[in-house]
């Protein structure tokens, strides 16, 4: 075999690329310009300290030096003191004794208590590890044991008694029921195992010189083996959280000790943007960030309880902690790889606090562009909402990055990613500065249990800016240099390297590079414009349409007044297109300058164009444009009938990019794009992108993006929806990797069935729902209405509005305040749930307010889900049961708040089965139930109306429909399946009151004619109804008395009314009420005395002989009685066997807890007593009947048939949830011999039944 040459020589520099940019050659010129003496705000999902490479700067300072968690998720309540130390021991929240440690200094004796839910804080794919691991070696081990012996005795029962007798004895019966239960038991528990996670007491004090934490991660009380930490920023201590998370962890405290700072991670992102731009690997320098030398603030925004989605309250607070920071340091630069799309630009409150931070305290701020290309307009916010303040940066990949990270067999001409967003922003701006290498081999946090990880995007990018951002600074801090933040990106444009053969919305200004940068930085650092940035206003109304140009200038130090008055600059204005007209010359001072531009685009071909308007001082032209006017044309395509776009044999290269623009016909409302090869490779990857920019409407509102795989042997087919009369963009791109070239044909068809309702068809109960559609061309109509979720809306039940701490104080003093929400509902049947706060859903960076997160609880205030700014990524399934929304939304004006403090909330649910309307082709057929519509074909230049009726009363249950009420869902028109998966209306459908059903109005009529007879016999018994109403009056109140006032209404009762049942129901409620789960059965013996027992058996008894039984039973067991006040008999026979079965389930009580209190010999006597009792009983009514069920586990648990217990316990648990009913199930568990089960539920007890609600 002949010897295959090895290339040994690893192209390391391509895995964390620098050298494109520049990087490599600036630090071997300066290699003390490495960043040093500069820091980076890292806002992300968390920086791991304990990472390769993020240890220490190239000067041996600490890398990470500040770390927050910004979001809230990792917040401990600790505002519990306690001084009292017993044993060596104190209390915490959870209840687990807490052994303090002899070594601990704690001059002022106070022992600060609170908890935390790790869950709360892991990463999604840590959480899922742990689970997984949870479930191997402490639940399987012990589950499958149990469940194989437990299937084993029955099997054994059944071989050696109920196969060999045809009849079991009452014994025996019970043996197997028994038996069967503890099989089920163990079923039903792996089939609802849910593992919610350990729960970690906190305990915090004040060494007399730092505040400090010890979590106990034992979960027993042992505090020598969880993790002890001091304030991260005075300590930098940290920490894993377990050995098996690798979750580092660090502390901070704040308002006084009140509330623990536990920080982690909510994914590895962070980490990875932070060791790119600014990793240090003294031994591999090859792997070292862009600034080795700088260090790190790590500012989480992420929020592990959303996925690591940002909110607006972690976007907030970093930016208030990068203002607090400024008094003991100089944070340079902020790397944000973060962000979603906004409806619109430059608006919106975090816009402006953004603003803030980089004017008041000179920070330059980088941001990724976003990951939604290839259509133009993707860039995302927050490059959409301050652009002129921001960095925005979009994602180039080089010739080495895909030989070495991306390991591909050749080489594709660099450019950039066909995903990375493209400009213009929604106002006409470019959205991004620069680009730079969107992708890395680069450190990930310890929890991944890996060393480092290639990642892309152009949050890979920004890091790479933000590191050479923070090596300039570091040359010119070096040389005594001025600078400001606009300074420095006007460097950084002024210097790219633009790419020919790069659309210029994907570039920018060019590549990034650093050498040229810094020369113009030190050439120009006395400029008049260097404190200056520039921004313009496009139309008097700010639309997209460039009309006039209103140039202003805003200063990076606004307190210096002279530099205002003294600014003037003299531009000359240039434009290398010719279908651009502006003026020649501008002079801009301290005011607004408008100018008046004209474009000349008759004759532009079809397709995108750009153009910038480049501002050059006339004293110093080298030095750059002073400001760019970005302007971009899309000048759409015609298209005559029959509507159809048609391109043939179209060369594909990788990163090729077709573009197409037209205007759909207004009747338009979905297309196809077919895609087939031609020639050249047998298959290929083609990323697809269709949009339609509407007006205050992101991106993402009308667009469908799609990676397509092509074959040599069948075509691509994609439908998508349409806005008839708005522009469309079709882009099909050729994945930047997919090597090969390859010839294709594609064409875009369009179709349409335009409805008459505009974007939603509103529906109601008590009229005909009539639609009008027109067609594009001949279409086959099947209309199809579904409605899938229920939307009733609710109102707060409380609502409170408060200042919060000093962590929410922007500087100076705008104090923030907190609104929190209440809402309570009721589901009836388990159900997938999604609030809705309808004001201010789907919006974030552009929202006015800075929160909107709503956390759910079930009726024990276990947290059940939290959600934020985007309803649709946020649901949870939930059973029956009552639950509880609270809401928070803050602003620094109380005044806003208190307008949303009875804003409602919706509360989707998704129906059980779906709701199908009926369509009908004629009114006459609509209002007759004559034939329904099933399929027609219409044809363009004609009307196709079609009528929906209203729901069918026994479609609807009364129970879970109220007046007001909505039900949504969707409405399609076209016969073929894409059409209809793509051309889908909204659907909403306005309830009333349900109708009654038949047998309801027939119940109403007995009814009326009861009331007749009884009005007639009204005179006679008058006395009677008043005597009645009394005594029910008396036994309905007395359950709610107790002590003397008990004894002396009962007494009351019995004295006016000899004989009255109801009276000792009513007392045998009240001392032994069958509904309090503190009343169940315990191991230990029962705290009542013998007399308390016998007193209860004598009053039940005086029930039992007052009501014939056997009569009772006779007329239980008739089927139907003719008599004519059949009526009244059977209510007063229900009410007769209702305290039959008070009675005999208080009895029984009272006898089991008489069984605990007896010795063994009499023990056998009241077995039969027992038995006897539950035989009478069973005649009346099942173990499992909800006024039953509570004495079935008393009596199971006295003839300790634990199967049995479980199985009564567990629905008692499913109707009403109570620590009570858990603490039993646990002494269940463990006489069973079921420690996992055991073990499981008692340690699932603190976060099932917390006793607050968690904090924002």
């Amino acid at each position: 075999m002949a010897d295959v040459p090895i290339d040994c020589d690893f192209p390391v520099w391509g895995l964390l690329p620098k050298k494109e940019t520049g990087v490599v050659s600036f630090l071997n010129k300066y290699p003390n310009y490495d960043g040093r003496e500069s820091i980076i705000a890292i806002l992300d999902s968390g920086v791991d300290p304990a990472a390769s490479g993020l240890t220490i700067t190239s000067t041996g300072k600490t890398k990470v030096i500040e770390r927050f968690d910004c979001s809230g998720c990792g917040d401990v309540d600790t505002s519990t003191v306690i001084k009292k130390v017993v044993d060596g021991c104190i209390t915490g929240i959870t209840g687990r004794k807490l052994k303090i440690q002899e070594s601990w200094k704690n001059p002022t004796g106070e022992w600060r208590v609170g908890v935390i839910y790790p869950f709360s804080i892991y990463p999604t794919r840590v959480k899922e590890r742990i689970q997984e691991h949870r479930k191997e070696h402490f639940w399987d081990v012990g589950h499958k044991k149990a469940f194989a012996e437990a299937n084993k005795q029955l099997q054994d029962f059944e071989n050696e008694v109920v196969s060999k007798n045809s009849t079991l004895s009452p014994e025996d019966k019970v043996m197997k029921e028994e038996l069967e239960a503890r099989v089920e038991v163990l079923q039903n528990a792996e089939k609802k195992y849910n593992d919610l996670g350990p729960t970690y007491d906190c305990v915090l004090f004040h060494d007399g010189t730092v505040w400090r934490a010890c979590i106990d991660t034992s979960e027993a009380g042992d505090l020598s083996t969880g993790p002890l930490l001091g304030e991260y920023s005075v300590t930098h201590e940290h920490t894993h959280l377990t050995a098996l998370d690798e979750m580092t962890i660090t502390i901070n405290v704040h308002d006084e000790g009140n509330t623990l700072e536990v920080v982690g991670m909510c994914s590895t992102h962070g980490t990875h943007v932070a060791a790119i731009a600014a990793g240090y690997f003294p031994e591999e320098p090859d792997r070292n960030g862009v600034a080795p030398g700088a260090q790190i603030v790590s500012l989480t925004i992420g929020d592990s309880r959303l996925g690591s989605m940002e909110t607006g309250t972690a976007l907030v607070r970093a930016c208030i902690k990068v203002m607090e920071l400024s008094k003991s340091m100089k944070i340079d630069v902020i790397n944000m790889s973060y962000g979603e799309h906004a409806h619109w630009s430059n608006a919106g409150r975090i816009g402006d606090i953004i603003s803030t931070v980089v004017r008041r305290y000179g920070v330059s701020w980088v941001v990724s562009g976003g990951n939604h290309g290839p259509a133009l307009a993707t860039v995302g916010a927050p490059p959409d909402i301050a652009h002129p303040v921001l960095i925005g940066v979009g994602a180039y990949v080089s010739a080495e990055m895909q030989s070495a990270a991306y390991s591909m067999r050749a080489r594709a001409p660099p450019g950039a990613f066909s995903w990375s967003s493209r400009g213009p922003c929604a106002d006409g701006a470019l959205g991004l500065a620069v680009c730079a290498p969107g992708g890395a081999v680069a450190s990930v946090a310890r929890f991944t249990l890996r060393n480092s990880q290639l990642m892309n995007g152009t949050s890979m990018a920004a890091p790479h800016v933000a590191g050479a951002v923070a090596v300039l600074i570091s040359g010119l801090k070096a040389k005594n240099l001025p600078y400001s933040p606009y300074s420095m990106k006007r460097a950084l444009e002024n210097s790219a390297t633009y790419l020919d053969h790069v659309e210029p919305w994907a570039q920018g200004c060019g590549l990034l590079n650093v050498e040229k940068a810094f020369d113009m930085l030190c050439a120009h650092h006395a400029a008049a414009e260097r404190d200056v940035s520039f921004s313009v206003a496009c139309g008097a109304d700010g639309g997209k349409a460039i009309q006039k140009n209103v140039y202003s200038a805003r200063f990076a130090d606004e307190a210096v007044i002279h530099k205002q008055i003294q600014f003037s600059v003299r531009l000359a204005l240039t434009c290398a297109a010719e279908w651009v007209s502006a003026p020649a010359h501008l002079e801009l001072m301290n005011a607004p300058r408008a100018l008046a531009l004209r474009l000349h685009t008759a004759h532009l071909p079809p397709g995108a164009h750009f153009a910038s308007i480049n501002a050059y001082d006339v004293t110093c032209v080298e030095k750059g444009p002073v400001f760019r006017i970005p302007v971009t044309v899309l000048q759409p395509a015609p298209l005559p009938e029959p509507y159809v776009l048609a391109e043939s044999n179209v060369l594909f290269k990788p990163s090729t990019i077709k573009r197409h623009f037209v205007i759909p016909p207004l009747t338009a409302t979905w297309a196809v794009l077919r895609l087939s090869r031609a020639e050249g490779e047998r298959s290929g990857r083609f990323l697809v992108h269709c949009m339609q920019l509407a007006p205050r409407r992101s991106c993402r509102s009308h667009e469908t993006q799609k990676m397509l795989t092509l074959s040599h042997d069948a075509p691509a087919l994609l439908p998508f929806q349409l806005l008839g009369g708005v522009m469309l963009e079709v882009v099909i791109a050729k994945y930047w990797a997919n090597l090969g070239d390859m010839s294709v044909d594609y064409t875009v068809e369009f179709h349409g069935l335009k409805p008459d309702f505009g974007s939603r068809l509103a529906l109601s109960a008590h009229s005909l729902g009539a639609v009008l559609l027109a067609p594009l061309r001949a279409h086959e109509v099947q209309p199809t209405a579904q409605l899938k979720y229920s939307e009733p809306v609710y109102r707060p039940t409380d609502s409170k509005i408060s200042p919060l701490t000093s962590r929410d104080i922007i500087p100076p003093s705008r104090q923030i305040y907190q609104m929190i929400n209440t809402y309570t509902f009721h589901i009836a049947k388990p159900t997938e749930v999604s609030p809705i706060f309808s004001l201010l859903c789907d919006m974030l960076y552009e929202s006015e307010f800075e929160s909107q997160m709503w956390m759910l609880y079930n009726s024990c205030k276990q947290l059940m889900a939290v959600g934020d700014a985007y309803p649709s990524k946020y649901s949870v399934k939930l059973e029956k049961g009552e639950y509880t929304v609270r809401l928070s939304v803050r602003h620094d004006s109380k005044a806003l708040l208190e307008r949303l403090q009875d804003a409602p909330l919706v509360v989707q649910q998704r129906l059980a089965q779906p709701i199908t309307l009926d369509a009908y082709c004629s009114m006459h057929a609509a209002l007759t139930g004559g034939k329904k519509f099933t399929t027609a074909t219409v044809t363009a230049g004609n009307l196709l109306p079609i009528y929906f009726t209203p729901i069918p009363a026994d479609k609807l249950s009364r129970a879970s429909v109220t007046a007001g009420q909505a039900l949504t869902g969707t409405v399609t028109f076209a016969k073929d399946e894409g059409a209809r998966r793509a051309d889908a209306h909204a659907l909403h459908y306005a309830l009333c009151e349900p109708p009654r059903r038949r047998d309801a109005r027939e119940r109403e009529r007995e009814r009326e004619r009861a009331n007749e007879r009884e009005r007639a016999e009204r005179d006679k018994r008058a006395h009677d109804d008043y005597r009645d109403a009394l005594k029910d009056l008396a036994a309905t109140w007395m359950p709610k008395l107790e002590g003397d006032k008990l004894e002396q209404v009962y007494e009351e009762v019995l004295e006016r009314f000899p004989g009255y049942l109801g009276a000792h129901v009513a007392y045998l409620q009240a001392i032994d009420p069958h509904t309090d789960s503190k009343k169940l059965p315990t191991l230990s013996e029962p705290d009542v005395t013998t007399a308390w027992c016998e007193q209860l058996i004598a009053i039940a008894d005086k029930v039992l002989k007052g009501v014939d039984q056997e009569r009772l039973l006779a007329h239980l067991g008739m089927k139907t009685d003719t008599r004519p006040d059949a009526a009244k008999i059977k209510q007063e026979h229900e009410k007769q066997r209702g305290w039959v079965v008070e009675a005999l389930c208080r009895r029984g009580a009272a006898l089991c807890r008489l069984h605990a209190l007896a010795g063994a010999a009499a023990r056998a006597k009241l077995a039969d007593a027992l038995a006897h009792n539950l035989a009478d009983l069973l005649h009346f009514a099942d173990l499992a009947d909800a006024k039953v069920i509570h004495y079935g586990v008393w009596h199971c648990f006295t003839l300790k048939q634990w199967g049995r217990a479980v199985k009564l316990l567990h629905k008692i648990h499913e109707e009403r949830p109570s620590r009570d009913v858990d603490e039993r199930l646990v002494a269940a568990y463990e006489q069973l011999g079921y420690a996992h089960l055991a073990d499981a539920t008692a340690k699932a007890l603190p976060i099932k039944y917390p006793a607050a609600f968690r904090p924002f």
